[in-house]
């Protein structure tokens, strides 16, 4: 039994971190109060959905741009959602060198992609991805390149 109290002391001392650095938000917390015992899996269900909704719309961003997501970096994803923001920015901005070379960008399109992202991120408390898809969806209004 003791095993159990330390992991769980694990996992909290985890998602706190996670609050405290400001990579989850109140909407994380309320996700956890819609967990019950008809459904004790709620919460890891809809994070997975968000991984998944995520690697989709990661994708359909990259071919929009002319550009493949590693599997490798979704992997990374799922098993340190803190990384979740440094991936992400990182692409972001692989993606913006990428089209200021290009010269050729549809922002309407690529503000589709991020807005959905926005939401998705925002429905689990990922308030560190929901503020850059916040900062990107700007520069797509902008029509900014060098964003």
């Amino acid at each position: 039994m003791e095993v159990v109290g330390q992991l769980q002391k694990q996992y909290v001392d985890f998602i706190t971190s996670l609050f405290r650095e400001a990579y989850l938000d109140d909407q994380y917390v309320q996700l956890q109060k819609l967990q019950d015992d008809s459904n004790p899996e709620f919460v890891v269900e809809v994070v997975s959905i968000f991984f998944e909704d995520s690697e989709k719309l990661l994708n359909d961003l990259a071919s929009s741009l002319l550009v493949s997501i590693s599997l490798f970096w979704v992997f990374i994803l799922c098993l340190r959602p803190s990384l979740l923001l440094m991936v992400v920015l990182f692409f972001l901005l692989f993606l913006f060198q990428l089209y200021s070379q290009q010269q050729v960008v549809d922002f309407k399109k690529v503000d589709g992609y991020v807005h959905q992202f926005k939401g998705s991120s925002s429905s689990v408390g990922a308030q560190r991805v929901k503020n850059a898809c916040v900062t990107l969806r700007n520069f797509c209004e902008e029509k900014n390149l060098d964003g």
